[in-house]
């Protein structure tokens, strides 16, 4: 949903292939199923992962490699959201973002580079946020796995620069998703707080997300880091 449903269709119409990766299986076969009936030449495979889970997310690797052994793009969008106070949030919720927001782009770059730096002009493209370069009060969590995300692309757009290839780092802010309504909020956080701290944050939520991906697809064609 959200972003990655919208960079899905606008890579479609410029003739990709695509592996649509979501833990929502409903709403992953919806997307797909609308893809190709607007591009009936493309090859759209779906996979349905929840990339917390660090050995799915190695069987998803070995699965692409083997379907797709010239893939050329990687968009790493993923992402959940927690709010709360970091001293109120328990240890496994703050990991639960970490392992989705940076440790499956991580995990899913270093299987799947060998096969992307085959030839000269494949690309990753890491997603982080506005909260990878500001960290506001609430957000922990989201900022710390975010601000991992900016650095790791980093780092990884010279290594890339080296064989040919190059990254995108992304930083959406406020995107009309349904991230807010979706996101998680620490157990021992009161429901009244929780439900505010959602309302307040949702208001801030303006920047269509269809734009946001045209964004995106745009600085992937133009190679921008």
């Amino acid at each position: 949903g959200g972003m990655g449903e919208h960079v899905a269709r606008l890579l479609a119409e410029r003739g990709s292939d695509l592996v649509l990766v979501d833990r929502d299986s409903a709403r992953l076969d919806t997307v797909a199923a609308a893809i190709r009936a607007k591009h009936p030449g493309l090859s759209v495979t779906t996979e349905t992962v929840d990339l917390a889970d660090s050995g799915a997310v190695d069987a998803l690797s070995t699965r692409i490699l083997a379907g797709h052994p010239e893939i050329r793009l990687l968009v790493n969008n993923a992402g959940v959201a927690l709010g709360g106070d970091f001293a109120r949030l328990t240890l496994d919720e703050f990991d639960w973002v970490m392992d989705v927001n940076f440790r499956a782009p991580v995990r899913l770059t270093h299987a799947l580079l060998p096969a992307l730096t085959a030839r000269p002009g494949a690309h990753v493209v890491n997603v982080s946020s506005l909260f990878g370069l500001i960290a506001p009060p609430g957000q922990s969590a989201y900022s710390s796995s975010k601000f991992a995300v900016r650095r790791f692309s980093e780092a990884l757009r010279a290594a890339l620069a080296q064989v040919g290839a190059t990254g995108t780092t992304v930083h959406p802010g406020g995107i009309r998703t349904g991230s807010a309504a979706g996101a998680r909020v620490g157990v021992n956080i009161p429901a009244e707080e929780a439900e505010r701290g959602k309302k307040d944050f949702e208001k801030l939520l303006t920047f269509p997300a269809e734009k946001a991906a045209e964004l995106i697809v745009d600085a992937i064609a133009k190679r921008r880091p």
